[in-house]
């Protein structure tokens, strides 16, 4: 037998009826039937699941596995004898209660081909109001790790592993757990991949919230298990990464989630001797798990939890957790204090001189969503204009201030311009119940990029588009321009700009994959000469002496006056000939050659500007172009198109009538 590309491996317990979706977009892959296993495993159901599976395997013969087995508490049993069970090179994990897009595993499995990595993840869409992970999708990465991306954040098993990959590790899923017990093997596997992929442009996988309200997650109840689970996980951080920025990085993950949801359920018990138990749990852990850098790192709430459970106070906890329910109930969130700079959420014992919590503990600056759109932007000869709104959400701005801050890409010099406020009617009604509204939002900023570096040119280099704001005394510098109007082209557009006697090349474009605003002064990545061209070079049929180039260009703007046809010959000197415009980006130069002294003339395409700058491009050679005749004063001339050269060239001379008489005697 063939060994296939992926075992797919579904465990399966009282799944019906999301197990017939599950089911058929399995079979309806894309990738075929015979580059796939489908591997189920019924675990001790007491509804028809164990039918549907034995009667989609009779419906597709050699294809399914399906193997029956008594309950065994959890989902880890099922998947581990599937993994054991498994030939295929690579292994996918799904839910019995989730299903796939067609493309799924042909995508994921050329994911991970291509680059030869390990893990594969492929972008995860919620279903029927199931939350889904995000982050780690915002854009396709080849190649990454946990440390320097989001994936870490996404640590369930629905992923694609590379089997021998899993088999050398040992990895397989710890028993007697009912909740996480997935993160430890996902944690491993991505802890020591050669390499884990980001599928974000297709929606791979649709995770579903049963409306029997079934899944594990929410019928696992209690605080033990999560505690048990999030000592596990942060032993195993702790086990395998060493003190520093990279172990915070994912001990941030498990407080910020994982905590977050212990605290819940330990909110929920109704045994204070049960809490207080919890409560100890968890204050050992953190004792020695929590340092001054991960503390600086976690978001406000974490950090007011974390200090809470340190100082072991039970009240105040339980106190915090009923307000943030609430609060996440209503869709709502904490009154904001701004202050001195800086930005404090009101949660409970916010300076309340008993509780005495520190106000960092409150302190949300860092967190604050900015909101931000690009309306419109352009380029006027040298004035680069924009219009778009940007806010802090949340934060009333009585007192609202806007600057285009441009910061070269290397040296890190910037210039900023002040912005002009522009009313926007709307913003933020459609937010949090219309309580804040950001009218004062809007602006408008024009930088001449011939005076902005005070009063001088802007210089060469790539010039990022931040806009900097200041909102109440907190400030923030937003990347400006992902977040667009429509109608905002973002094609790159080439500008031939000049104010005096000066001649700048300036380039918009949006950045790959971020799609944010930059602006190229100089031609760092965008070239004038890409975008002029020389399509034809022929005889005019009205002039024997005459040559006609016709060519076009793609520049945004382009002083016409400025673009020639050059005719240069060998001893330096040359000749310029004006273009005609010819439609809206074409444009034709007639070249008479009667003036021109003997000697082999060159041609090239100039854009000369002012203060000395120029583009000269090549007109390319034309094969089997005929000879020109015409005669000056009554002597013959001729050009005849010279070859051996990639550039087009003639070699212009007199006829010597001797000379041709002397040829045709001898023939």
């Amino acid at each position: 037998m063939t060994t296939p590309d992926i075992s797919v491996i579904i465990g399966a317990y009282n799944a019906m009826p999301y197990l017939s979706r599950t089911l058929a977009s399995v079979v309806g892959q894309t990738i075929g039937h015979d580059r796939m296993e489908i591997i189920t495993v019924n675990d001790g159901s007491t509804d028809s699941t164990g039918e549907e599976l034995e009667r989609f395997a009779a419906d597709y013969p050699g294809l399914f596995q399906v193997v029956h087995q008594e309950n065994s508490g959890g989902p880890s049993a099922p998947r581990n004898v599937g993994l054991d069970r498994a030939k295929g090179r690579y292994v996918f994990f799904l839910d019995a209660d989730d299903y796939l897009g067609e493309e799924t595993l042909e995508r994921m499995l050329a994911a991970a081909e291509t680059n030869r990595t390990d893990v594969v993840l492929g972008k995860m869409v919620g279903v029927n109001g199931r939350g889904a992970p995000a982050s780690m999708f915002v854009r396709n990465q080849p190649r990454t790790d946990v440390f320097n991306s989001r994936v870490y954040w996404a640590l369930n098993p629905l992923k694609l592993f590379r089997r021998d990959f899993v088999e050398r590790h040992g990895l397989r899923f710890p028993t007697g757990y009912k909740v996480c017990e997935d993160q430890l093997f996902t944690a491993l596997a991505y802890l020591r991949a050669d390499g884990i992929s980001v599928v974000a442009d297709y929606e791979c996988l649709f995770i579903v919230r049963r409306d029997d309200g079934q899944n594990i997650t929410v019928t696992t109840h209690g605080a033990g298990q999560r505690i048990r689970a999030l000592r596990m996980m942060t032993d195993l951080v702790e086990e395998n990464v060493p003190p520093g920025p990279d172990r915070d990085v994912l001990m941030h993950r498990h407080l910020t989630i994982d905590m977050y949801h212990a605290l819940l359920h330990l909110e929920r018990e109704t045994d204070r001797a049960v809490q207080e138990k919890h409560l100890g749990e968890l204050r050992e852990m953190l004792t020695g798990s929590y340092p001054d850098s991960l503390r600086t790192r976690v978001n406000a709430i974490t950090r007011l939890r974390s200090e809470l459970v340190l100082r072991g106070l039970l009240d105040e906890l339980l106190v915090l957790e009923r307000a943030d329910k609430a609060h996440r109930a209503a869709g709502t969130f904490p009154e904001i204090l701004v202050e001195d700079g800086r930005a404090y959420a009101r949660l409970p014992f916010f300076r309340d001189p008993e509780a005495g919590i520190p106000d960092d503990c409150y302190d949300i600056t860092r967190e604050l969503q900015a909101r931000h759109r690009l309306d419109s932007v352009s380029l006027e000869g040298t004035r680069l204009t924009l219009t778009g709104h940007a806010y802090l959400r949340r934060v009333p701005g009585l007192r609202t201030g806007a600057e285009l801050l441009l910061r070269e890409r290397d040296s890190k010099a910037e210039h900023r311009v002040p912005a002009q406020p522009r009313a926007v009617d709307g913003l933020g009604a459609d937010e949090d119940g219309g309580a804040y509204s950001y009218t004062g939002a809007g602006f408008s900023v024009t930088a001449d990029l011939s005076t902005v570096a005070g009063g001088e040119r802007l210089p060469r280099g790539l010039w990022d588009v931040f806009v900097a704001l200041d909102t109440d005394g907190v400030t923030r510098e937003i990347r400006f321009g992902h977040q667009r109007l429509p109608e905002v082209d973002a094609r790159p557009a080439t500008h031939v700009v000049g104010r005096g006697d000066d001649t700048m090349a300036v380039a918009l474009y949006f950045t790959k994959p971020y799609s944010n605003l930059t602006v190229d002064v100089g031609e760092n990545k965008h070239l004038v000469s890409d975008k002029l061209r020389v399509d034809g070079v022929a005889w005019s049929k009205t002039d024997a002496a005459t040559l006609e180039i016709t060519g076009s260009w793609k520049l945004a703007t382009l002083p016409l006056d400025a673009l020639s046809v050059r005719l240069g010959n060998e001893e330096g000197g040359f000749t310029d000939f004006p273009v005609t415009r010819r439609g809206d980006k074409g444009f034709t130069a007639y070249v008479p050659l009667s003036g021109l002294a003997a000697g082999t003339w060159t041609a090239s395409l100039l854009l000369a500007g002012a203060g000395g700058a120029s583009w000269l491009v090549t007109v390319p050679a034309r094969r089997g172009m005929a000879a020109g005749r015409w005669r000056r004063f009554g002597l013959p001339w001729y050009a005849v198109p010279t070859s051996g050269s990639e550039r087009f060239a003639l070699r212009v001379d007199r006829v010597r009538v001797g000379k041709a008489l002397a040829g045709r005697l001898k023939r």
